[in-house]
């Protein structure tokens, strides 16, 4: 039986809000595609960032067959107490050798973690759907990105990019907003892959994000007002309850590798298959 530990990187508060709104915590909704994807899995939930949270070791963090290390709003750049704990966290990861994934904000606290930095995005923000992805030369033969097409689209909203990959890291995918979209990292004998954007997320998940970062959005110049972000989350909303209705995919302007939930956990499943448990 897998056994899966799955990090928060939302404070307490930011988990309450995004419960308020979207049903579930970042963790809640890692743990909840794990087990569709594994159903025979012990997955474990923790909140490294929070003060007073339990501290691993690498002894044990070692029991377990991988870590998942969520998206969040939180800002690697910032020094405070949660984002010191989360590295913290995160490094003692890497010692224990336990393969880990991570998308977004988890990909940015991987690099961290490792030596590498994270910034604010030039653009400010990457939101519903991240264009375009392309592998790197490396990525077109990496394991994490098997089945992935020439270029792909994949669900994304973040504001925060890695700046530069630490020094032990292989880039696997870019697109036009952000150069660091895959990468693979191995740092004091652990190895993470990571993204991004959010493999295990359904479109109207995202839908539900784009609605709260709705000013943000019109602010980035991304829409002209809230309701051309509404006009767009709902339109995520209704490809959510029909993936396969091409009038849909036609005004989203993305293919079944987008729509389709084994396609869009591409990146998700080949980890499980090539590093979970191994």
């Amino acid at each position: 039986m897998p056994n899966f530990l799955v990090a928060e990187s939302e404070t307490a508060d930011e988990r309450e809000a995004r419960r308020r709104h979207a049903g579930k915590s970042s963790g809640e909704t890692y743990a909840a595609t794990l087990r569709q994807l594994r159903p025979d899995a012990a997955i474990t939930i923790v909140a490294p960032a929070d003060e007073g949270a339990h501290v691993f070791d690498a002894a044990a963090l070692h029991a377990f067959d991988a870590v998942f290390v969520t998206g969040s709003p939180m800002h690697v750049y910032d020094d405070t107490p949660e984002v010191r704990r989360q590295i913290a966290f995160m490094r003692m990861v890497f010692a224990s050798r336990t393969p880990s994934f991570g998308s977004c904000a988890g990909l940015q606290i991987a690099v961290a973690a490792a030596g590498g930095t994270v910034r604010r995005m030039p653009e400010r923000l990457e939101a519903g759907i991240a264009r375009r992805i392309t592998p790197t030369e490396a990525g077109r033969d990496h394991p994490l990105l098997a089945g992935r097409a020439a270029s792909w689209d994949a669900p994304a909203i973040h504001g925060d990019e890695v700046e530069t990959l630490p020094a032990d890291a292989t880039l696997l995918a870019s697109n036009a907003v952000t150069a660091v979209q895959a990468a693979e990292i191995r740092h004091d004998g652990g190895v993470f892959w990571g993204v991004q954007y959010h493999p295990e997320l359904a479109p109207g998940e995202i839908a539900i994000a784009l609605r709260r970062q709705s000013s943000d959005i019109v602010d980035a110049g991304l829409a002209e007002s809230d309701a051309d972000v509404e006009r767009q989350a709902a339109l995520l909303d209704a490809l959510h309850d029909a993936p396969d209705r091409r009038s849909l995919l036609w005004a989203l302007g993305v293919d079944h590798a987008f729509a389709e939930e084994t396609l869009r956990r591409t990146e998700l499943i080949n980890f499980l298959d090539h590093l979970a448990g191994r």
